[in-house]
């Protein structure tokens, strides 16, 4: 698989710069960011969260996880991770865990934590488990210019 065609789609029609990287198949987005020769903490992942009011996408570093009491706080919603089953029927053009920070594509608002801003350049998966994309801070901004904007995000090393 490669990049999912409606993420480079998107991409495009807005006329952003990017890069495509490629690096061996990975399986979780710290191995991406290793793999791809990347700062981890310039790798943004997409987790997806539901409650009763629906789905959201929340984008933060990978070197991160969400603080679901933070986040279900800030947005006053009683969260939870979306499963597997679910996650395969809303990006069915996407390998598992390769989801696009591209909430709007599949119908979903997206939340993002500030910490990713602090990055020059920042990279994510848009559909498989070898390439990343690579761009710069101000068009990443662009593409995420619908995202709220909330601290959520926990250093995994804080626990």
């Amino acid at each position: 698989m490669a990049i999912a065609t409606k993420v480079e789609q998107y991409i495009e029609e807005r006329g952003l710069n990017y890069d495509v990287l490629t690096h061996p198949h990975s399986h979780n987005s710290m191995e991406t960011a290793r793999l791809a020769r990347v700062p981890a903490s310039s790798l943004a992942k997409s987790v997806v969260l539901l409650d009763e009011a629906g789905y959201l996408m929340a984008v933060l570093p990978s070197t991160q996880h969400v603080h679901l009491g933070w986040l279900s706080k800030a947005m006053d919603r009683p969260l939870r991770l979306a499963t597997e089953s679910e996650l395969a029927e809303l990006f069915a053009d996407c390998e598992p865990g390769a989801i696009p920070p591209i909430g709007s594509l599949y119908g979903l608002p997206v939340v993002m934590d500030d910490s990713l801003m602090e990055q020059d350049e920042i990279y994510f998966e848009a559909g498989d488990h070898e390439k990343v994309i690579e761009m710069g801070r101000d068009d990443f901004m662009r593409m995420m210019s619908d995202a709220r904007h909330v601290h959520f995000g926990e250093h995994y090393w804080r626990h």
